[in-house]
């Protein structure tokens, strides 16, 4: 049996990019970890109002099906199926009056949801429902 190991993807196939907040953020978030692989999970998925979902969460380790970036010294894992629906994509780090998270802007989407975590590709035929949270 051979021996998978996750794709590096070069820099010049940014797949994903982080914001000079985003990245201050995260790297507030994993200070203390000891872990080298510890990176940002982003991920895309069926559901939402409009199709697709985003996800994101930190990660102790790469899967072998994962594409790995380096994005301002944080490692960035995203799964085989999620690279083209996130393909340009860039993910910030807002803190508002009305709250404080992690927004990602991709140029794929061509619409999305007042719930502002789902959105339409435009080879996506499906129908965009209700907001449901």
């Amino acid at each position: 049996m051979i021996d998978q190991q996750p794709m590096v993807v070069p820099l010049t196939d940014t797949v994903v990019s982080l914001t000079d907040a985003a990245a201050t953020k995260l790297r507030d978030l994993t200070k203390d970890e000891t872990n080298p692989d510890i990176g940002l999970r982003v991920y895309v998925y069926s559901g939402g109002c409009s199709g697709y979902r985003y996800g994101m969460m930190l990660e102790d380790a790469p899967t072998p099906e994962d594409k790995i970036l380096d994005a301002a010294g944080i490692k960035v894992y995203v799964d085989g199926q999620s690279v083209s629906l996130l393909q340009g994509a860039q993910i910030d780090y807002v803190d508002t009056l009305m709250g404080a998270g992690f927004t990602v802007n991709n140029p794929n989407a061509v619409s999305g949801c007042g719930c502002g975590s789902s959105f339409r590709t435009a080879d996506d035929a499906g129908t965009a429902k209700s907001c449901a949270h």
